[in-house]
Parts: structure tokens; sequence; C-alpha cells
């Protein structure tokens, strides 16, 4: 037995100087340490030998299995290192050489528009308020003076959850909410920016998600001469000094008197082109003062207080801003269009 183990050592550690990458070495495992190889045949047979030879021969054994295990994982790991020099040869790698370069990314056209839109307001005085965009009926129509009878509702066809829950179809929620919680008592004043939704047909100028910015001051004597000039000021930043703007009776809810608001056309700079159908005027929001009604269910007197209100979508200010003549361009993540606006 003995020599059976000396001669099965030799012959497996020559095979294993012999072998020249990974699939030979594993053939010499398999040979000789797997469950059908000589070693283990050895082993079995030990029940042939006397009791003294019996531990000497076991001993031994384990000690041929042990060599050719060691062996093996150290010509391994010497065909690694061989294969992975030879590798570093073939692929050298200037380091010295410059990387690419990072492509420095940009703000989407609808946030860089929202961010412009709130530093104007701030430096008129405004604060920033949000709220849910799942919201309850009560804040999305009747705090609103919407009642749910009201035709008014079927201008806004809604996504419901239940018939009391929705995703809110303008930011008109979050002035109900922050009317109420400063309680009654003026002075408010802020914008409301914000994704909301309405089932519609998604063309090139309809979306059924989009995004508004509303606006709301109370406080005493608040008259509609202020609303003009926050607004008349708001267009000249936004849209360049030159541009102006004229108010058309409408009507909101939630407003009385209410107005719709235009600009002079950038195009024709207001003599009438294709653009503004020949008017010289764009509209671009809808505003008014505050309904009684609304100033009282959010804890307002109406008799020591008044205010305004507006709303505008931020794709049409885009739109108009930038000439973009697809609201879906905004929702398409295209590399193409939005590397346009790295410099917006």
């Amino acid at each position: 037995m003995k020599e059976t183990l000396e001669a099965l050592l030799q012959e497996a550690l020559g095979k294993i100087e012999a072998a020249e990458d990974g699939r030979a070495l594993q053939e010499v495992r398999v040979s000789y340490l797997g469950k059908k190889g000589p070693i283990t045949e050895v082993l079995r047979g030990m029940g042939k030998l006397s009791a003294e030879e019996r531990p000497k021969v076991g001993q031994m054994a384990n000690e041929v299995r042990d060599e050719i295990k060691t062996k093996l994982d150290e010509k391994e790991q010497a065909l690694e290192d061989i294969r992975v020099a030879k590798q570093l040869e073939e692929q050298k790698l200037d380091v010295t050489m410059p990387g690419r370069p990072i492509e420095k990314g940009t703000k989407h056209p609808l946030q860089a528009v929202v961010e412009e839109v709130e530093d104007i307001f701030i430096g008129l005085g405004f604060s920033v308020a949000e709220g849910p965009e799942v919201e309850t009926d009560y804040y999305n129509f009747e705090a609103l003076n919407l009642p749910k009878d009201h035709p008014a509702r079927d201008m806004q066809d809604s996504f419901y959850f239940t018939e009391e829950l929705l995703l809110r179809t303008q930011t008109s929620p979050v002035q109900a909410r922050t009317m109420e919680a400063h309680n009654g008592v003026g002075p408010v004043k802020v914008i409301c920016p914000g994704r909301v939704f309405r089932r519609d047909n998604d063309d090139a100028t309809h979306s059924h998600q989009f995004m508004q910015i509303e606006g709301l001051y109370i406080d005493h004597n608040v008259r509609m001469s202020d609303l003009r000039g926050v607004l008349d000021s708001f267009v000249k930043r936004f849209f360049g000094e030159n541009r102006e703007i004229r108010l058309r009776p409408s009507f909101f809810p939630f407003t009385e008197p209410s107005v719709e608001v235009d600009v002079t056309c950038a195009l024709c700079g207001g003599k009438g082109c294709r653009v503004c159908k020949q008017s010289g005027w764009i509209e671009v929001l809808g505003a008014g003062m505050v309904h009684p009604k609304v100033l009282e269910m959010s804890g307002f007197d109406s008799n020591e207080y008044s205010g305004f209100a507006f709303g505008m979508g931020v794709e049409r200010l885009a739109m108009l801003k930038y000439g973009i003549d697809d609201i879906r361009h905004f929702y398409t993540n295209d590399k193409r269009f939005l590397a346009q606006f790295k410099r917006v």
C-alpha cells in the first residue's frame, strides 16, 4: 500500500507540473482526489490490512492527498499569475491619458421655469407653499365655491379614488389649506407650484398631467389694481420689459370679478400674426378677486379682508417663452430636446 501511495503521489505531481491551463488542472484534481480516484480506492481497501498497518497507511494516504491538493492550489495560482501578466502585457493602459469628460446635465425646462417664476414672486414678497397631490373633494372643489352639483366641475374631469378622494385638478387646494392655517388673520401672500391631473386627451396642447403655479394675496384693502400691478411686473420680468398685459372679463367660481390675462405676442409685437390669430395678444393665465364665500369658508371676514388669486400653466409659460410647439416634448425624455436648455 505504501509503495502504491508513493507512486500515486509522484504520478500526480508530474501531471500537475505538466498542466498548462485550468482545465488540465481540474482533470488532475478529479482523477486523483475525486470519489472514484485511486486514493479513495486505497482508503476503501484498508479493511483488508492488519490492525498495525491500518493507521500507518491511513496517515500516509491523508498526507498524499493533502500534498496533491496543496500542489494543485499552488499551480492554479501560478497559472492565474501568468494569465494576468499576459493580459497586462497585451492590454496596456496609459494612465496619463485624459479621461472621457463627464457630460454635465441640465435642469428640465419645466423645473427651470418654476424656479424662475418662484424667484420673481419671492422678490415681490411672496412665499412658496406646497400641498398633497392626492386631495379631498372638499379642498379641491367645495372650499373653492364649487359644490358637488356645480356645472363648472365638468371642466375639470378628474381622477377619483373614491367619491371623496381624487388626484388634485389644480393647485388651488393649497391656497384653501394655507388660508385655513392662518385662522382668519392676514396677510397671506403665497404662490403654489405643483403637478395637477385631469382626464384629458394627449395632444400638442393638452396632457392628462401638467404643472400649475397659483398665487394668492389676502390682506386689508387689496384691490384689482394691486393684481394688475403684480401681474404686469411678473410678465415684464419673465417675458421681457417690452411686453404688455391686458385683462378681459371672465368667470371662475372662486373669484369675483374674474379676468383672463393676455400678453402681447412676442412674434409680432402686438401687430397681429398667425401665432396670435391676428389679435396681437396671447392668453397666459387666469385671475381675479377672491370670492367672498371662499374667504368666509376659510375663516376670513370678507368685510375686513379682500384678496386676489391667479393661476398659470407652467408648460404654457415654457412654450410661449421658448417657442415650443408640442407639450408632449416635456415628458418624452428626449435628450435632443432637453440638451437645448443647457444655457437657459
